[in-house]
C-alpha cells in the first residue's frame, strides 16, 4: 500500500529539500518504487537538487489545475528508474494549490507509487499545510539550534491538528531527522545535543545527519547525496535513516567529532 510522507519543518534553510532528494533516492535504490513532489511553488528548488531543472515542461500547479495530465508532469530520475519527480511552478503563487486539486493528484500518485514523499515548504503557510494534508507519516527536519527546535515544535502540533488523519481522530506517524549535526560543537555547548532535541520534542529519532561538505557539493552538481556520495558519512545516515523507516532495527549511532577520533587513532599507533 502506498505511504505519503511528507519531510517538513517550521524553519527555512536546515535541509528539507535535500533530504527529500536523499531519501527518495536511498527508497529507489531499495527497489522501491518512489515520487518526489516539490510543494514550494514560487521557489521550485527539489529540480535543482535532483538535476532535472532542464528537463521541466510541466509542473504541479498545472496538474493541479488540470492544464496538464500527471504523466505529462512527471519526470524520471535519469539515474534510477523507479525515481520520479514532480516539479513546483517557479512562476505562479501557492494560492493557485487547491485542496481538492492536491488531493485528487496525491489519490492518482497512489496508484502509481510505494512512497510519495511531499517536500514543504518552510513555515505554516498554505503551501505547508496542503503538502502535509494528506501525509500518512512525517518526517520533521531540524537542526540542533534553538530557534529551528521551536520551530519544528509548532510543526508537531500542526500535523496532530490540520491533516485529514488528525481530523478522522487518527495519527500521522512522526519522525525526527536532525541534520547539520557538529559533535565538537555540540559538546563545547555552541549546539543542542541529541538528548536536548528528543527532550524538547518527544518524537522518536529517525536520523543523525552530520555536518558534511559533501552534501553541498551534492546538491551543486544536481545529485542526491546517498548518490553522489554513497560511502559519505551523511548518505550512511540518509540511508539508515530509510531502512528505519522501513521497520529494520537499525542502531543508532551519533557522530563523533572528527579531529577526537584521529587523535585517539594517531595515539593508540604511536604507541
Amino acid at each position: 500500500m502506498a505511504k505519503v510522507l511528507v519531510v517538513t519543518s517550521g524553519k527555512g534553510g536546515v535541509g528539507k529539500t535535500t533530504s527529500t532528494a536523499a531519501l527518495g533516492a536511498a527508497l529507489a535504490q531499495m527497489g522501491q518504487s518512489v515520487v518526489v513532489i516539490d510543494f514550494d511553488v514560487g521557489l521550485r528548488n527539489l529540480d535543482l537538487v535532483m538535476g532535472a531543472e532542464r528537463r521541466v515542461v510541466f509542473d504541479l500547479i498545472n496538474v493541479v489545475q488540470g492544464v496538464a495530465k500527471l504523466p505529462q508532469a512527471l519526470i524520471r530520475d535519469k539515474r534510477l528508474e523507479n525515481l520520479w519527480l514532480l516539479p513546483a511552478s517557479q512562476t505562479r503563487d501557492k494560492d493557485a494549490l487547491t485542496e481538492e486539486g492536491v488531493e485528487r493528484v496525491i489519490a492518482d500518485l497512489k496508484t502509481k507509487f510505494d512512497w510519495i514523499l511531499c517536500d514543504s515548504p518552510a513555515g505554516i503557510e498554505r503551501g505547508a499545510t496542503l503538502a502535509m494534508r494528506y501525509a500518512d507519516e512525517a518526517i520533521i527536519v531540524t537542526n540542533p539550534e534553538v530557534s529551528s527546535v521551536r520551530d519544528s515544535d509548532r510543526i508537531i502540533g500542526m500535523l496532530d491538528s490540520k491533516t485529514v488523519r488528525a481530523e478522522r481522530g487518527e495519527r500521522v506517524e512522526k519522525h525526527l531527522l536532525v541534520t547539520r549535526y557538529d559533535a565538537g560543537r555540540a559538546a563545547r555547548g555552541e549546539m543542542l545535543s541529541i538528548d536536548d532535541i528528543l527532550e524538547i520534542l518527544a518524537t522518536p529519532l529517525l536520523g543523525i545527519v552530520p555536518e558534511s561538505q559533501d552534501v553541498l557539493r551534492a546538491s551543486n552538481v544536481g545529485c542526491p547525496v546517498t548518490l553522489n556520495a554513497a560511502s559519505s558519512a551523511p548518505a550512511r545516515a540518509y540511508a539508515d535513516a530509510v531502512r528505519r523507516l522501513m521497520g529494520e532495527q537499525i542502531e543508532m549511532t551519533v557522530p563523533v567529532e572528527r579531529k577526537r577520533l584521529m587523535d585517539r587513532l594517531l595515539r593508540r599507533r604511536a604507541a
